[in-house]
């Protein structure tokens, strides 16, 4: 680190609480910044966020508009429920009505002036107000009013020089020029901070946030997801895992139901991943919510992220099987949210997903389903690398996560899911549907569990009024993975319905 840059108390806030967090605590106050970005990134809301942030903090600040009419910074300002009270202004375009200049704005026709004009005019509002934040808004006009590249460059490194003697903390806005990039401008500044924005197939628009450089200093690289919302823009910053370390005890996690717990060799563990795969219909959601319920009967919270179904739909179906969840929903101890995909960047849920853990201290997680995880954000760059950091959280806050994942097809078919995410779990539970004595049944097994043994059988699963009942092992069955089983033997396991109506080769001690 350079001794000769300000330590981390001399910071100043960029009015972008998520930004601060990727800066690790704001900007190295009198410096000057590149903001850079292609139009309707962001970049002159982010500005004013930094000068009303500077307002509150009983700054001067000021912000030359060279692109832009006090008008539309008004508009602008006005959409998001802000006034620029308080904010110097320096208007350096024809933009009055009348063309008269309206004090206490500053009125120049860049038309009628050198660039060399221009920067006096800069440096006398500067020695006039003595602003602590400025915002110069943007260098594209005295790009061409410089015409050379070489005089705009030594244009802006006095402008640069004069700031920082100033001890004046600037934004210096410009829009992205990809074919015509000058990288020893951008060596000229402090920092630089990347606006990009994408639009996908369906839904919003994605932008993301990069810090390229900030001299001096650490920050978080990488691309971080920002939206844009009525209050400004709100950053979320990329999850890393591996500073969020919380002491917790690792132990059983029951699930209230002794069958399931004994097949999986004494129960699922806290700080571990399962992913429950299968067809649709198949018993994934009940199985999850069975540990939300047990969770909630312990005291402990829990929140289950539905992508794929409705509140309302979700506790009609746990009413039907006997599930009390609402009585747990409304006390608080279970939470259900409903997520719309289209609208939704991966980062933004992570965030959710991480404030959820930190302010309900909730300790179990269901995504419900991956399916619609997935299929929203396939255009997203490193998914699977994303959800990885969001397990390795919750794994170091000492949540169980439940990952629900549908297969394609119901019944005669291998295992095929739109996306290989097996390896990120720890756990993997397999339900399957087989047919025996003419009747559609379904089966559970565990296939894999890094955290410890548990039986190799395949067992009955069956969902009624009551809940969840698994069966004993399916021993003297033969297939029953693949959904076609063969039965060898004179006497079967299979269970009873909750009627009391005999199953196929039903055994009088299967309800055990």
């Amino acid at each position: 680190m350079n001794p000769s840059f300000p330590p981390q108390a001399q910071r100043l806030s960029t009015g972008v609480e998520g930004l601060d967090r990727v800066l690790r605590g704001g900007l190295p106050r009198g410096r000057v910044y590149l903001v850079e970005g292609s139009p309707g990134t962001g970049k002159t809301t982010l500005a004013l966020q930094f000068l009303l942030e500077g307002v509150r903090q009983k700054e001067p600040v000021l912000y030359f508009a060279l692109s832009e009419s006090r008008l539309e910074l008004e508009a602008v300002a006005a959409s998001h429920g802000w006034s620029l009270e308080g904010v110097h202004l320096c208007e350096i375009v024809a933009t009055a009505d009348n063309g008269e200049p309206e004090e206490p704005y500053t009125l120049f026709h860049p038309s009628e002036v050198e660039l060399s004009e221009t920067t006096k005019t800069i440096c006398a509002e500067v020695n006039r107000v003595e602003p602590v934040r400025a915002v110069i808004d943007s260098l594209a006009e005295m790009r061409l009013l410089a015409q050379e590249p070489l005089i705009y460059r030594r244009q802006v490194l006095g402008l640069k020089q004069f700031f920082v003697r100033r001890q004046c903390t600037v934004l210096l806005l410009d829009d992205r020029r990809p074919h015509n990039s000058d990288p020893h401008f951008q060596s000229l500044v402090h920092g630089i901070i990347s606006l990009e924005q994408t639009t996908p197939a369906y839904g919003a628009k994605r932008r993301q946030l990069e810090v390229i450089k900030v001299r001096g200093v650490e920050f978080h690289d990488g691309r971080h997801d920002f939206v844009i919302r009525k209050g400004g823009i709100v950053v979320h910053p990329r999850l890393m895992a591996a500073e969020h370390p919380v002491p917790f005890n690792r132990g059983p996690f029951p699930s209230g139901v002794a069958e399931l717990d004994t097949l999986l060799g004494g129960g699922l563990e806290r700080g571990t991943s399962a992913l429950v795969m299968g067809p649709s219909g198949a018993g994934k959601s009940t199985l999850t919510t069975q540990y939300l319920l047990a969770a909630a009967q312990r005291g402990e919270h829990g929140i289950s992220y539905l992508f794929d179904e409705g509140q309302d739909n979700f506790l009609a179906r746990a009413d039907s099987l006997g599930l009390d969840l609402r009585h747990h929903v409304e006390a608080g101890r279970i939470q259900l949210v409903s997520v719309n995909p289209a609208e939704l960047s991966p980062g933004e849920f992570a965030q959710r997903v991480r404030a959820g853990v930190e302010k309900e201290r909730s300790r179990v997680v269901v995504i419900d389903s991956l399916n619609g995880y997935i299929n929203a954000m396939l255009e997203e760059r490193g998914l699977l690398v994303q959800l990885h950091e969001l397990l390795a959280y919750l794994e170091r806050q000492g949540v169980l996560s439940l990952l629900v994942m549908a297969q394609h097809g119901l019944v005669d078919s291998p295992v095929q899911t739109p996306l290989d995410v097996s390896y990120l779990a720890d756990t993997v539970l397999l339900l399957r549907y087989f047919e025996a004595a003419g009747e559609v049944r379904k089966a559970i097994s565990v296939v894999k569990k890094r955290t410890g043994g548990h039986e190799t059988t395949i067992r009955e699963f069956r969902l009624g009024p009551s809940g969840i009942r698994v069966g004993p092992p399916l021993r003297e069955f033969q297939g029953v993975l693949t959904g076609t089983p063969t039965y060898h033997g004179e006497g079967g396991p299979l269970m009873r319905d909750e009627s009391g109506a005999p199953g196929a080769k039903d055994d009088d001690d299967a309800d055990a």
